[in-house]
């Protein structure tokens, strides 16, 4: 097996179990098929501008959390073995009102083919044990001792992993054991968990209680993309399934579709086994999610100033924040793709015409214009801090708390990827790699 076949039976291999676990996620992809396949017959070839059905259909991104930069290591590792890398450093500490004390990466494949052919991504989040606004030296001691008695990640499936990222493929046989081994390290354990700590934990942060307060890691989510998202969520709804509140991202409006939206249904009730006897814990939910164009570094920069001008909206007319945030899309975001390439907002690919004749120009937004090249999008394959923190806070029965009279522990890009053993690509600079890429192929530029 290839390891882009690999990576698409990992995805199906985990959609399996988890689905096994959480009965409702397999409502959410019935209904998810449902309305891709509605807005494929009413929108035909344009349902396909940022991907395929196929792909689109069997597009997942899964959620894990680890506790320290070993089991970092060791996850990426793993993920290595079904060609998927580390893209994206996201620090969730200050991008919620909630207690979420942990920064995180997603690995995914970096090429597009690779995309095209399985793009399958697991968003990755560690805990920040030694951030002493959220733990004191007792608890952080504790806590790493803690973490480190336990083992996440067998040496066999370490060492298969290793060899399919070194040779590109495994043998059946040795695949299917690496599927079934690496599948088992996210499932859902039923070994008992201490009560007690698991609640000073909680008392924290729920999302610290679900990494340290347990002897192994799991899925949190499995989300499958849709091709509208305020009709999946009204779907939802109709069948009884509590959502969280608001869709998260940018809001549904008439121009492009930007960067990510996301929503998921609330937190499930689930049998644990504790110590002292049986319990529920309610940390894994039901995520869903729509993509859209990428934006360049500017494009980024643009968003961000639309976020706070949102907030400041909101703050002073107390207006729903879907309402407002369309309305600032609006004013500022160019209502087409042409705009939004030629404001040099949006990422783009550009390929030539056969048979149509080319300018004289060297400017590429001329031979688009001619019929001579065609525009295509590049697919937003990332994530965003805030609508990140935006799910899990609003999956959280308590906020936690955080004492911001302490100094936060420094992490970045650079940590992760030292963490890691590997390099932590950009997603903007990849993006800006294939736009430049294009480009050369024709021979142009752009104005």
């Amino acid at each position: 097996m290839q390891q882009w076949e690999l990576r698409a039976a990992f995805a199906r291999s985990l959609s399996e179990m988890y689905g096994t676990e959480v009965p409702a996620y397999t409502t959410l992809l019935r209904v998810s098929a449902e309305v891709n396949a509605d807005v494929l017959a009413e929108r035909g070839a344009e349902a396909q501008r940022l991907g395929s059905i196929e792909r689109v259909t069997a597009e997942r991104h899964g959620a894990i959390r680890v506790g320290t930069p070993s089991e970092l290591r060791q996850v990426g590792r793993i993920f290595a073995g079904f060609g998927m890398h580390p893209v994206g450093f996201y620090d969730l500490r200050d991008a919620s009102a909630s207690s979420v004390p942990v920064v995180s990466t997603a690995f995914r494949p970096l090429e597009a083919d690779e995309l095209a052919r399985n793009p399958f991504r697991v968003f990755t989040s560690v805990l920040v044990a030694d951030d002493r606004r959220f733990f004191d030296a007792d608890l952080q001691a504790r806590l790493e001792t803690f973490l480190g008695r336990r083992e996440l990640f067998p040496a066999r499936v370490l060492e298969l992993a290793a060899r399919a990222e070194s040779d590109g493929e495994l043998p059946d046989a040795d695949a299917a054991e690496l599927l079934a081994g690496a599948t088992a390290c996210f499932a859902l354990s039923r070994e008992p968990i201490d009560r007690a700590w698991y609640d000073e934990l909680a008392r924290i942060s729920a999302v610290a209680a679900d990494i340290g307060g347990v002897t192994s890691t799991h899925i949190n989510h499995l989300t499958p993309r849709v091709l509208d998202i305020d009709e999946l969520y009204r779907r939802m709804s109709g069948l009884g399934i509590t959502m969280i509140d608001e869709i998260q991202g940018p809001p549904a409006w008439d121009g492009p579709d930007v960067l990510l939206r996301q929503t998921s249904f609330r937190a499930l009730a689930e049998p644990r086994r504790f110590t002292d006897g049986p319990g529920e814990l309610r940390v894994r939910f039901g995520e869903v999610e729509a993509r859209g164009v990428a934006l360049t570094a500017a494009g980024r920069a643009l968003y961000d100033r639309l976020l706070a001008d949102v907030d400041t909206r909101r703050a002073s007319s107390g207006r729903p924040r879907a309402e407002v945030a369309a309305e600032v899309w609006r004013e500022h975001l160019p209502a087409t793709e042409e705009a939004l390439d030629r404001a040099g907002l949006g990422a783009f690919t550009y390929r030539a015409v056969p048979g149509v004749p080319r300018p004289g120009s060297s400017d590429v937004h001329e031979w688009v214009r001619a019929g001579a090249a065609v525009r295509e999008p590049i697919v937003y394959e990332d994530f965003l801090p805030r609508s990140a923190a935006g799910i899990f806070q609003s999956n959280l029965t308590d906020a936690g708390r955080r004492d911001d009279a302490h100094t936060g522990a420094a992490r970045d890009a650079g940590w992760m990827s030292d963490a890691l053993g590997r390099e932590v690509a950009d997603p903007i600079v990849r993006n800006e790699e294939l736009t430049r890429a294009s480009l050369q192929a024709l021979n142009l530029e752009i104005s």
